[in-house]
């Protein structure tokens, strides 16, 4: 069904660009017409209604960091290719326009059928597929204060270069970027389309530079109550800060009055580490070393200090042979009690990237995204203790590292990501 009743590609750009005063080469990037679900669509759709609802795209913060996670992540990061601001700010008002679109379930661009001599602006292997709870979350490395674009001063304080650990084995092809994306849906096509059209709409502006794409628990078919296991086989997650837990939201993960540069306030830091496992080495470990090195049991994921999984640890209890939960213990090292009661938000993902080239192993593990107001305070200290004793270190190599500044949320039609930054 055609619908050319609404805007024209150039108009909703230039009102989603919001007084920039430039107009991306040949348009393309506005609203066009909805694609309508029909009831044999609504009928046929498996997921669950809540799974496949829209995520709302505009709000004081991004979506995407105190969502409940969905299903799959693609990540990616962009480098620029230009140094021109002004390209910049087309581009980073070309998605936000795409991203309203299509996390409410539509289609970017115009109807191919309009302009049948000329590429259609929406690549087309999502239509049909409702939202499925899609978030876009986009963030600036430090490199895009390198002074290309005039920016140097205002990199924010807490935007701060990723020490190396000593288990690092950092690819410098995995880390780093200009401009990072996060793609969450409940839909793995959803979420590639998403990134897909991304990475369209950059071309002549950014390129990509590496991308990670992950997978979680399956929405309609896991119990929404049951925290998730990580590849080890162990329960992952349970102390984790909660979606609406917005006393621990304001303390550890959004940004506050105490940033040094106000265009941040309202946004987050996050932290990518691509963390393989080497599963092998695991599977032949006997359990009760297991439990000791993550500190919780493996069937019911208690403490080893308590009967269920959401007791609380006691770090302090003593067995006949010491500590029951060891001095080098997972959950000891990362525990808040030990980081001086900080926390952050967990955003983790499995990946399996097949097999090692060199030694047939699995290529798999963890992706690890972490929200905070401040990694010099959180992430960096937490890690630090970590890769000085955590006895997991056996296990698991940090093979990618990347820190990007999250702006506040898009408000509305005419906003888009870091405007505030360009201003």
């Amino acid at each position: 069904m055609n619908d050319t009743s609404g805007p024209s590609r150039r108009g909703f750009l230039g009102a989603a660009l919001g007084g920039i005063g430039v107009v991306a080469a040949g348009g393309g990037y506005g609203i066009a017409r909805a694609t309508a679900a029909t009831t044999e669509t609504q009928a046929a759709t498996a997921a669950p209604a809540a799974a496949a609802a829209a995520v709302p795209f505009y709000g004081e913060h991004q979506a995407g960091i105190a969502t409940p996670a969905q299903d799959r992540v693609v990540f990616a990061a962009f480098d620029l290719t230009t140094r021109d601001v002004e390209a910049v700010k087309t581009l980073l008002g070309s998605w936000s326009a795409a991203a309203a679109q299509m996390t409410s379930g539509h289609e970017i661009g115009s109807d191919p059928e309009l302009a049948a001599d000329v590429p259609p602006d929406d690549t087309g292997e999502a239509l049909g597929l409702p939202p499925s709870q899609l978030t876009i979350t986009v963030g600036f490395g430090p490199s895009l204060f390198d002074g290309r674009f005039g920016l140097a001063s205002r990199r924010p304080a807490a935007l701060v270069n990723i020490p190396p650990f000593p288990t690092d084995t950092l690819d410098p092809a995995r880390g780093g970027g200009d401009l990072g994306v996060q793609v969450c849906a409940n839909d793995p096509t959803v979420a590639f389309h998403a990134m897909r059209n991304f990475s369209r709409l950059a071309r002549g502006t950014a390129v990509l530079r590496w991308s990670q794409q992950g997978f979680g628990k399956t929405s309609g078919v896991a119990d929404p109550n049951f925290t998730g296991r990580n590849l080890m086989g162990f329960i992952d997650g349970t102390n984790n800060i909660a979606p609406k837990a917005q006393i621990d939201l304001d303390a550890f993960v959004w940004v506050g009055d105490e940033t040094d540069q106000p265009w941040m306030h309202g946004g987050s830091y996050l932290v990518s580490r691509r963390i393989r496992m080497h599963i092998e080495s695991w599977d032949a470990d006997d359990i009760s070393d297991q439990e000791d090195v993550i500190g919780r049991r493996k069937g019911t994921g208690a403490p080893l200090t308590g009967a269920h999984e959401h007791d609380a640890v006691d770090l302090s209890a003593v067995g006949p042979n010491g500590p029951l939960v060891p001095a080098d213990a997972h959950i000891r090292l990362a525990a808040p009690a030990t980081n001086g009661g900080q926390k952050i938000l967990r955003r983790g993902y499995h990946f399996t990237d097949g097999a090692d080239p060199i030694t047939g192993q699995l290529d798999a593990g963890l992706f690890f995204l972490a929200y905070q107001k401040d990694v010099r305070k959180q992430f960096i200290p937490i890690q630090t203790r970590l890769a000085g004793t955590d006895a997991l270190n056996e296990y698991i190599r940090h093979t990618s590292s990347g820190i990007f500044a999250v702006p506040p949320g898009v408000r509305a039609p005419g906003d888009w990501y870091g405007k505030a930054l360009f201003a």
